[in-house]
């Protein structure tokens, strides 16, 4: 599966999300997801299953409860892919930037 493929799900974004900030027990992310995407556990598990099977997330055991982390090795290889397209969009975060840097100069109370 393309790492897009993997990453056009909303429901695998969010898992993603939920990791970035650590590793996380299963139970945690399926409360979570599923909450929001009224999905079931099962479901929450398939799509665990495949961010695994896709290099962008790892499992250790740890007792009787299952520990998810963020495996960045997949997360690169569609950082690299996006590289060739950043010259389209990153003048115009660098002109952004600028903007943002002269909008901040110029709020400053005068001494």
């Amino acid at each position: 599966m393309h790492a897009f493929d993997v990453l056009g799900d909303p429901v695998r974004r969010r898992i993603l999300e939920l990791l970035a900030d650590g590793e996380q027990p299963s139970g945690a992310i399926t409360d979570v997801v599923r909450d929001e995407f009224g999905i079931s556990q099962p479901a929450v598990s398939q799509h665990l299953k495949v961010l695994r099977e896709n290099g962008f997330a790892t499992v250790r055991p740890d007792g009787a409860r299952r520990l998810y982390a963020v495996d960045a090795t997949a997360l690169r290889a569609a950082d690299d892919w996006l590289g060739q397209f950043r010259r389209f969009w990153r003048p115009h975060l660098d002109a952004l930037a600028t903007e943002v840097a002269r909008g901040k100069r110029q709020r400053r109370p005068s001494e």
